[in-house]
Parts: structure tokens; C-alpha cells; sequence
């Protein structure tokens, strides 16, 4: 395919029962235009610990109009004539792919009825599963590829009168590049251990002229497991709980507040993490703004690298 844009190959599908559904196919071909203001931070030189790190896509291209491309992706068929037809759609035009199933469903000799869909979505590369989420919902895009789209669905009916279960499937080929990144985040460990201090040493960086220099680094431990998160930068503080007048604040996160990131001037946190007797991960999230400051959604959040622990 061009780039000009999406194209869908449909053909018609089996139907599927609630008592024994059936796996269907659907070849939808695709040109999704994903570009993204994202990034994620670099930093100085890392230790001799392999460094983990996380991207986001880049600002650079001017950004897509947003789409949704729908292919219809197989038919639930029940008791009493009910029937519902389900597609898969795919939003694109930021730097998340998104999935949904919407459906028309009704009963026969009825009106079509509006229709609910929910349940999970599952999509798959060369065997291997890039994502999964709840319907609907998306992730990051990963870059071109020919994608296999599976959703477990679950469509009831307004008035009530259609309540089905099954499964459906289609084949998404995305032809955008992936965009290189415009922020970078780092931390120089990736394990942590029961019964211990361990130093992290974040860095999050912007490489792109576009955006200005704030960004808000979120590091986050399991808090059942008494894990503590501790600093000495000023910039950062564990988080208040509760209503006010309470200064009870969570003691296993840190939100840090980042003002000067700069292409060539990334920024450095350093975190205590001590672990008790249960084992804790690690998270870290960050937000970031990008040009056009005055509309609603001009930034992005993305999810840092994880630092895992092993008893």
C-alpha cells in the first residue's frame, strides 16, 4: 500500500453462536498515519549496569488528523433471533493506537436495538503479543507491521432484549513509521532485592527543539508491600493522602516536578529505594507538554521503565 490513505478488504463471515463460538478473519488493509508529540529522557553516561529505558514517539512531523478505521470482524448470533455484527476499529492520529468494537445488534422482527460492547482486546505481531487492554482502550503504536486483532466481546442491548459472548478477529496492516523520539527516560538499575537499600538514578531528557522544559517524572512502588521512596531533590515530593486538613502523604511515590529539560540539558533524580521483606516493583510515568499550549491535549504521558524485584 501508499500512504493516501486506509483501504478495507471485507468479505462476509460465518456467524458466531453464544453456545460455540467460532473464530473468524478479517483482512483489513491499512495506512494508519501515527505521529506523536512523545519522548522519553537520556541522560549522562550510565554505569556499567545495563541502563533501562523508555521512548516516545516523535514531534517533529506535523500531526495527523485523527481516523478510526473500522473493519467488520465477525456476527453473534443467539436464542430468539438475536444477532449482533461487530467490528474491530483501530483510532489513529496521535501516538497511541486505540481499539475498539462497536456493534449494531437487535432481535429478529425488532427494531435495532443501541448496543454495549465490553470485554478485552489482544493484538499480536509475528506471533508475539504487543498488547492487550480492556475494550476500548489503546497503546503505544510499535511501529509498522502487519498486526493480528482478536477481541473477546460481550454486546448487550438498550432496551435489554440482546445479550451475547464471542470472539472476533481481524489482520491490520500499518505502513507509518515509527517516529524517532523527541523525550527519553533512563534509570541505571533493574533490579531491586528484598531487605535493601538501592540507589536509582533517573534521567529524563528532551531532544526535540519543540515543547518547552516541563515535564512531571512520577516514580511509584507497590504500595502493600511497605516499599519506601525517599530524596533529597527539591523537586520532588511524596504525595498527600486523604482530605484536608490530613498531611499524611505516600510514602511509596515521589512526584517530581521538572522545569528546566532543554535539548543538550536533561535532568537527574536520585532515589532511595528500600524494599522490606516483600519484594516491590518499581514504576515510573512521566507527563510533557509540546507546542500549542493553549489547547487540551498538546502533551502526552508515557510509562517509564519498570525496575524489577527478585527475592
Amino acid at each position: 500500500m501508499t500512504g493516501t490513505g486506509p483501504v478495507a478488504a471485507v468479505q462476509e463471515e460465518p456467524v458466531l453462536t453464544r453456545s460455540t463460538p467460532r473464530r473468524t478473519s478479517r483482512t483489513l488493509g491499512v495506512v494508519a498515519v501515527l505521529a506523536a508529540a512523545f519522548g522519553w529522557a537520556a541522560w549522562g553516561p550510565p554505569p556499567a549496569e545495563a541502563v533501562l529505558r523508555s521512548e516516545a514517539p516523535s514531534a517533529t512531523a506535523p500531526a495527523p488528523t485523527p481516523a478510526t478505521l473500522c473493519a467488520h470482524a465477525g456476527t453473534l448470533k443467539g436464542e430468539g433471533g438475536q444477532r449482533a455484527s461487530v467490528s474491530l476499529c483501530v483510532g489513529t492520529g496521535g501516538p497511541n493506537m486505540s481499539v475498539s468494537a462497536p456493534a449494531h445488534c437487535g432481535r429478529r422482527g425488532s427494531v435495532r436495538y443501541a448496543c454495549l460492547t465490553s470485554g478485552t482486546w489482544t493484538v499480536r505481531r509475528d506471533g508475539q503479543t504487543v498488547g492487550t487492554g480492556p475494550l476500548p482502550s489503546g497503546k503505544e503504536y510499535p511501529g509498522p507491521g502487519t498486526y493480528e486483532v482478536s477481541g473477546s466481546v460481550h454486546v448487550t442491548s438498550s432496551p435489554a432484549g440482546v445479550d451475547l459472548r464471542g470472539e472476533v478477529h481481524a489482520t491490520l496492516t500499518l505502513t507509518e513509521p515509527k517516529a524517532p523520539p523527541t523525550h527519553r527516560i533512563e534509570v541505571d538499575r533493574s533490579v531491586l532485592r528484598p531487605n535493601t537499600v538501592t540507589t536509582l538514578t533517573y534521567t529524563v531528557a528532551r531532544d526535540s527543539d519543540r515543547g518547552d522544559g516541563s515535564a512531571r517524572l512520577g516514580i511509584i512502588g507497590e504500595e502493600s508491600s511497605g516499599v519506601e521512596l525517599t530524596t533529597s531533590d527539591a523537586r520532588c515530593v511524596n504525595p498527600l493522602t486523604g482530605s484536608y486538613p490530613s498531611t499524611t502523604r505516600s510514602g511509596h511515590a515521589l512526584d517530581c516536578a521538572l522545569t528546566d529539560l532543554q535539548p543538550g540539558r536533561p535532568s537527574t533524580v536520585v532515589v532511595r529505594v528500600s524494599v522490606k521483606d516483600t519484594c516491590s516493583t518499581v514504576v515510573s510515568k512521566a507527563g510533557y507538554w509540546m507546542p500549542q499550549g493553549q489547547a487540551v491535549f498538546t502533551g502526552g504521558m508515557l510509562v517509564g521503565p519498570t525496575v524489577t524485584c527478585q527475592e
